[in-house]
């Protein structure tokens, strides 16, 4: 008997903890069910026909998908048509997107044989029991699993059995080892600590389980030992709100900061205005690039996170905010959401602004997902929110956003996500601002020259962006040229080693005197190193430091935060750009100014 489960995930670095949660259950139940169990992985993006393809190559005799809104729509076009090719392969479904109408999926889709509802290690492991023991499905002994829903073959109808009781997360197996983890290349690591969530959010279905479970803390810390050892890149926690218990989140953060390996980055979703000075202080006090920190504000206007049902203050929190970027180690994500009830556009024009004084790394601009069996489902019809029928239902309009003004909060997510959150103009938007009233006027004015120029039709190349907001900057504030094709030089150049100069470069580099001088300091730092010595000590020459590094001029101090435009003395800068040494929250290359002038 094998069961094959199937997830179809949005990207190709993301990975599916569920089914290799179900399995490493099983398995550790009895480790004979191993050889009965299969996973597979694909994307949205693959074909339709090969996922099917594949699938029919395993000749699996139970197939069950993980289901989501990101997936749903793949998945039932998928299990439509395997129905047909594997007729005597029973499919069950699993997953948020599915636990709230099962019996409405069951009816739409009479090939379904049922649906497994809420937590699914123990539900899975009694199912894959009751096949392995080749029941047959009408006799009875599905009604006794609980947790599913089913359609009784031969009787006909459809079935609900009881609830599932909420499982004891640290009963639940540690399912990478060393035989996978090379499968997790280049792909993200989440990791579960902890499961529900104390507060209520309206558009939330984590809501639904106001019971937080701990994973035991041995647990937790043996298990990060291991990426740990591995060096992986990133382990992203999937926990709701991580820092609910303070005793918990406090344990985990010593014990990263005790076993750093100068490498693995830890991903944390925190609330941030219960943090207390203890963790304050223990955050502040971590290696740059060891944790980030996603933070949802979602609106600031006081109305809106009542009506919600969050529990948030501001106040307090763009303080916590302020405190952990006082010793620049940690990467910040704030974010927000449109389409909230009573948050028409100029309430979320001041949400834009408030959050985006905080500087964070990322401001993330989400929509209004109506999840099926969350509150604000509930409330959809009194707060006259409209939204797609179909996945991800996101809203269309509300009582208070029409869908024009959709339309334009979609436009500037655009403009943030590529200038803003992309960490490629970093010293320019400020600068820039400043012509505006405010930043979401800057987004809003980027995005109707996106739609004049016809950029949202043909997106600019990345590299072409630069001159893209140096057209748009000379539109809005035409005085100052000369600052902002420096700004922008400089932001070019700290995120990457470019070959060929684009036009809006400043040709100071190429005049004669400042040739000599960049010249003659790559031969100096090869016979007597003060700049570069570890490039020198790596065995590297002028030459060949010469095209690993970079030196640019400049006639204002770009570089600096608070006075970018000097006092107008009319001195060169000599900027060295360093690519082997890079910021480790923004990846900028490290600078120096040298004294060539």
């Amino acid at each position: 008997m094998k069961f094959l489960l199937a997830a179809v995930n949005a990207k190709y670095i993301h990975s599916n903890p569920a089914i290799y949660s179900l399995r490493a259950y099983s398995v550790q139940k009895d480790s004979e069910l191993e050889k009965h169990i299969e996973l597979a992985e694909y994307t949205i993006n693959q074909p339709f026909q090969d996922i099917l393809a594949d699938i029919y190559a395993r000749m699996p005799d139970c197939v069950a998908f993980s289901c989501y809104i990101w997936n749903i729509g793949m998945v039932k076009d998928i299990v439509r048509e395997l129905a047909k090719i594997l007729p005597e392969t029973r499919i069950w479904l699993g997953g948020p997107e599915v636990s709230y109408n099962a019996e409405e999926l069951l009816e739409e889709m009479p090939f379904l044989t049922g649906i497994m509802v809420g937590e699914g290690e123990v539900t899975f492991h009694e199912l894959l029991m009751f096949y392995r023991q080749g029941c047959p499905e009408d006799n009875g002994g599905l009604e006794q699993t609980d947790g599913i829903v089913f359609r009784k073959r031969g009787q006909g109808g459809i079935c609900r059995t009881g609830d599932r009781a909420l499982t004891d997360i640290s009963s639940i197996p540690f399912f990478y080892d060393d035989a996978d983890i090379g499968d997790f290349h280049n792909r993200i690591l989440y990791y579960e600590s902890s499961r529900g969530c104390p507060y209520r959010c309206s558009y939330c279905l984590s809501s639904i389980d106001k019971t937080v479970r701990l994973r035991s803390l041995n647990l937790v810390e043996k298990e990060l030992q291991f990426f740990l050892e591995k060096k992986v890149p990133q382990v992203k926690f999937v926990d709701r709100t991580f820092n609910c218990n303070h005793s918990h989140a406090m344990g985990i953060w010593r014990f990263i900061k005790e076993q750093d390996n100068g490498i693995t980055n830890f991903h944390f979703e925190i609330s941030a205005d219960i943090l207390t000075e203890e963790e304050i202080t223990l955050l502040q006090s971590l290696r740059p690039g060891l944790v980030q920190l996603e933070i949802g504000v979602q609106s600031t206007n006081p109305v809106t996170i009542r009506e919600i049902r969050r529990h948030m203050d501001w106040e307090r929190l763009r303080r916590i905010v302020a405190a952990l970027q006082e010793k620049d180690n940690i990467h910040i994500h704030l974010d927000l959401i449109a389409g909230l009830p009573y948050e028409d556009f100029h309430s979320f024009r001041n949400s834009f602004n408030e959050v985006y004084a905080c500087r964070p790394e990322q401001l993330q601009l989400g929509f209004l997902k109506v999840l099926k069996g969350s509150y604000m489902y509930e409330k959809a019809s009194e707060y006259e929110i409209h939204y797609t029928d179909k996945p991800p239902y996101e809203v269309l309009f509300t009582k208070w956003l029409p869908y024009s003004q959709v339309l334009k909060l979609k436009r500037v997510e655009e403009m943030v996500e590529l200038y803003y959150n992309s960490s490629q103009f970093a010293h320019t938007l400020p600068v820039l601002e400043k012509a505006f009233p405010d930043p979401f006027r800057l987004y809003e004015q980027l995005a109707e020259y996106y739609e004049e120029k016809g950029y949202f039709v043909n997106n600019p190349a990345r590299a072409y962006r630069y001159q893209v907001l140096l057209d748009f900057a000379l539109s809005a504030d035409p005085d100052n040229m000369t600052l902002y094709r420096q700004l922008l030089t400089l932001d070019m150049y700290l995120r990457e080693n470019m070959k060929s100069r684009p036009a809006f470069v400043l040709p100071l580099r190429e005049q004669q005197e400042a040739k000599d001088k960049i010249n003659g300091f790559y031969r100096r730092e090869e016979c007597s190193p003060s700049f570069l010595k570890e490039y020198v000590e790596d065995g590297y020459n002028a030459r060949q430091m010469a095209r690993m590094t970079h030196i640019e001029c400049f006639t204002f101090p770009v570089w600096e935060k608070e006075n970018p435009q000097g006092n107008g003395g009319g001195a060169v800068y000599y900027l060295l750009f360093d690519y082997r040494k890079r910021n480790p929250l923004n990846q900028e290359a490290y600078t120096m100014l040298l004294p060539l002038a």
